[in-house]
């Protein structure tokens, strides 16, 4: 926006531009509101929708909480986007019941600095207002007392009191601790809103899981920013990692579930940082990696990606990225046929592999020069032997056969298997990326399905700040409870000292 006192200043030119400039944005916002508007109002139609007997009973109990998180995200987002100048919007807000008067409670008093007024006169404490928080740690629930006195000046007739402290869901019973403890056992211990209602209830008070679903919701809209900076963070690498794996996702209006897909982007082992940021998309073309690795500036990422070789990275690849293949795909081919028909061509293309990883064990501790100059000196020779063989033995087996096609894996691919001897910053293998993934391929069986597109985001979202606390060596549950007490105040500015890779527990 211009300021007023400038807009005199202006050329005719650069005011009609300014004003261009206004216009553009103020409807960018009110379609994004019309979007919203109309998300809010397919959601609710399928709340009402939800008891329909094409779900059975557990899958009916995800929908509900996944549409209860939605909708209170898609709330959120519209306030966030809608006029300043608009009249606040009243809110039927169900009538909080008093939380239960035998949990422990901790006090926690906010007096202001000063209780001398500026006249000089002592200030007399005249009454304080109660706010009621509800803490969670694992198995025992507290209750954290927030107390601000109130302070008058009986000269002055003046009255101070301490600001309300910023919360993550402003005027909601949630702790951070508590919030923090939600999230990890949904997102990575894979327990449903529905399972975390019972053990709720044991520790002593039932949190009804629609109350747990708008917090899930609420948090999500706030991390999303700080899952924005690591994913750009990320993209500053030379090198990443990329894989998918598929998810199954509610399609409410069919009564059934289809195939969506969880990707993962991440940086080497190499690397002194350590990032994960998993993505969800609908489908598995390669207009969604094309759509991540776009930079938000219009300035796409141009690296060396390691990745399978599925046929969705291809159009990267003409567009200028660096293919790097996986060591571990090829060796797969081979170990499988042993494993199947104990093949002894299989068995002598495994000890040239062999030898291959025995280098890459050798090289993992070293500065990525170094490790270059060894790849070439050790690696280098085995790779040439490797190939030679592979080229001769394939002359002699019939084509169409499994020992042939996976032959060809390596020769087709091969210039993409090998570029890591040329270069130190390079892995042999997608193995680095894989092992991210897994935890989400375990978790599968618990959390049997994404209810939506944006439940599925947000838990990916939510995924990349767990799986990345952890890479660094950081409990999640310390990490996003910090997190979400610092952010409320946290500058834009000064955002990337949350990211899990930069992150230090203040004392």
């Amino acid at each position: 926006m211009i300021a007023e006192q400038h807009i005199d200043a202006l050329e005719p030119a650069q005011l009609r531009e300014a004003l261009r400039s206004v216009l553009v944005a103020v409807r960018h916002k009110d379609a994004l509101i019309d979007k919203l508007t109309h998300e809010n109002a397919v959601l609710k139609r399928l709340k009402f929708a939800a008891q329909s007997e094409r779900f059975d009973a557990e899958q009916r109990s995800l929908l509900e909480e996944t549409l209860d998180a939605d909708l209170q995200a898609v709330s959120e987002e519209i306030e966030r986007l809608a006029p300043v100048e608009a009249a606040p919007r009243e809110r039927q807000s169900p009538k909080r019941q008093p939380l239960p008067a035998d949990l422990p409670r901790r006090e926690v008093r906010h007096d202001p600095e000063s209780t001398t007024c500026a006249c000089g006169c002592q200030m007399k404490r005249i009454g304080e207002d109660v706010a009621e928080k509800l803490d969670y740690v694992p198995g025992v629930f507290t209750v954290e007392r927030h107390i601000r006195g109130k302070w008058a000046c009986a000269k002055c007739e003046k009255l101070v009191q301490a600001p309300v402290a910023p919360h993550v869901i402003d005027k909601g019973i949630p702790t951070a601790g508590l919030l923090a403890q939600v999230l990890v056992a949904k997102y990575a211990d894979h327990l449903p809103l529905y399972r975390q209602e019972t053990i709720f209830a044991r520790a002593g008070f039932a949190i009804p899981r629609s109350t747990l679903a708008q917090w899930v919701g609420s948090c999500g809209v706030q991390l999303q920013p700080l899952v924005d900076a690591m994913r750009d963070d990320l993209l500053r690498r030379r090198v990443l990692h990329a894989d998918e794996t598929p998810v199954a996702m509610l399609d409410p209006g069919a009564g059934k579930t289809k195939r969506a897909y969880l990707w993962s982007y991440c940086s080497t082992s190499f690397d002194r940082d350590r990032l994960v940021v998993f993505d969800f998309a609908e489908g598995r073309t390669g207009r969604h990696a094309m759509e991540f690795l776009g930079h938000p500036g219009g300035q796409a990422w141009r690296g060396a990606l390691v990745c399978d070789d599925y046929a969705g990275y291809k159009a990267l690849f003409a567009q200028g990225v660096t293919e790097a293949g996986c060591l571990a795909h090829a060796r797969r081919k081979f170990h499988e046929l042993w494993a199947n028909h104990k093949s002894t061509l299989a068995e002598q293309a495994l000890a040239l592999f062999g030898r291959l990883y025995e280098v890459e064990r050798e090289v993992a501790g070293i500065d990525a020069e170094e490790r270059r100059r060894i790849r070439q000196d050790k690696g280098k020779p085995i790779a040439d032997a490797l190939r030679t063989w592979l080229t001769t033995q394939r002359q002699k087996v019939p084509p169409g056969s499994a020992t042939a096609r996976a032959m060809d894996y390596s020769l087709t691919r091969w210039n993409a298997l090998t570029r890591y001897l040329d270069d130190g910053d390079l892995p042999a293998d997608n193995n680095w990326v894989e092992n991210q993934i897994r935890p989400i391929a375990i978790g599968r069986n618990n959390w049997l399905f994404a209810g939506s597109l944006r439940a599925g985001k947000r838990a990916a979202a939510v995924m990349s700040l767990v799986h990345s606390a952890k890479l660094n060596g950081h409990d999640p549950y310390a990490y996003l409870k910090d997190v979400m007490e610092r952010l409320p105040t946290q500058p834009a500015s000064r955002i990337d000292e949350l990211l899990p890779h930069r992150w230090r527990l203040l004392s």
